[in-house]
């Protein structure tokens, strides 16, 4: 699933957006930089013209988070020997998150990221964060857990992987820490099909957890984030990419700058037409004028003379609608003309005997 240089801001209440606002849309960008400091900033940039609210980030410390051991979950490459590498390679310094924190808000997006280690939040901390994504491996994180929680900033906590009874226990914890919760259904495919991305949860979630509910998506495209606004969703979140042909393991699951920004337009007209009700009377009433143009009058179809008795022959239905309308026929049949009526001349109850 509606963004100058600011650099105090207070962060917006997230439990007002289904109220005032439309749905956060946020731009995944991840791992898609390659580890290249200036390629994130140009996405940054990218998804800022793309209308989006916010960019979200993925922090790794690969001493941290992982070990030689770690399997891969795609082998996309040949680049990096491990896993371990990958993620070395991901990193960015302190001063190069501070960096790309500040030149999110100069474009006037919320920042977002996922930290995989302690340390991570120790360093967003230092170097600017607006809110705090779980990502789905991190739900039994409960050390983590309490470290952003005390922050006070909005979490989103993604599903990804795990069960109902994982979850409970999530959102138990942030809520009894009053936090600005928003849950986002997710399904941990790459890309994800139709019959998998669970947008029913949505509207389960709801009814479960009475928090704001997200997507998190990795379908691919923007349909599935359409659709989860039009059935309520209060952030969607999906990856992005240059191109379909870039390099990387998320690129399947990534939608492009150009389809993100149907996304983010479609996101707030459906946001609108779903919350600005139509009242099929009132509206109706607006129209009144054109109606006299579109609709149709009873007219003579040939030149009458006075006295001439109408049958349905003689009459036809023409524009404008100033006249006599069609549903009136049966008013006129049987009936003598008290004058002369030219061709296609409206015919009036005042003009019949």
């Amino acid at each position: 699933m509606g963004i100058i240089i600011i650099i105090t801001i207070i962060i917006p209440d997230l439990k007002n957006i289904p109220k005032s606002n439309s749905p956060l849309v946020i731009a995944e960008i991840a791992q898609a930089h390659e580890g290249s400091l200036g390629i994130a900033h140009s996405y940054i940039d990218a998804a800022s013209n793309a209308g989006v609210d916010a960019v979200k980030f993925q922090t790794h410390i690969a001493s941290a988070e992982s070990t030689l051991s770690e399997p891969w979950r795609v082998k996309f490459s040949n680049q990096d020997a491990t896993r371990y590498d990958y993620w070395k390679r991901m990193e960015f310094s302190k001063e190069q998150w501070k960096e790309l924190y500040e030149h999110s808000r100069e474009r006037n997006m919320l920042f977002i990221s996922s930290p995989f280690s302690i340390e991570a939040v120790e360093l967003l901390l230092e170097t600017g964060i607006d809110a705090w994504k779980v990502a789905s491996g991190e739900l039994n994180n409960t050390t983590l857990f309490e470290m952003i929680a005390e922050t006070g900033l909005p979490v989103f906590v993604s599903t990804g992987m795990s069960n109902y009874d994982e979850i409970d226990k999530a959102v138990e914890f942030f809520k009894n820490k009053g936090t600005d919760l928003t849950l986002m259904q997710c399904t941990s495919l790459y890309p994800t099909p139709a019959g998998k991305t669970g947008l029913n949860l949505i509207s389960e979630f709801r009814e479960r957890y009475h928090c704001n509910i997200g997507l998190s998506d990795h379908s691919g495209n923007i349909f599935t984030g359409l659709a989860a606004c039009a059935l309520g969703a209060n952030a969607i979140e999906v990856h992005i990419t240059f191109s379909k042909e870039s390099f990387g393991p998320d690129v399947p699951a990534s939608i492009t700058i150009d389809e993100l920004k149907v996304l983010t337009e479609g996101v707030k007209f459906i946001f609108d037409a779903i919350n600005n009700p139509v009242d099929k009377n009132t509206i109706a009433e607006e129209f009144k004028d054109m109606k006299k143009i579109f609709n149709k009058s009873i007219v003579a179809r040939y030149d009458l003379k006075k006295g001439s008795l109408l049958d349905r022959s003689i009459l036809s239905f023409k524009k404008p609608g100033n006249g006599l309308s069609p549903d009136k026929l049966n008013q006129l049949i049987g009936k003598r003309l008290k004058r002369d009526i030219k061709t296609d001349e409206l015919i009036m109850l005042s003009d019949i005997e």
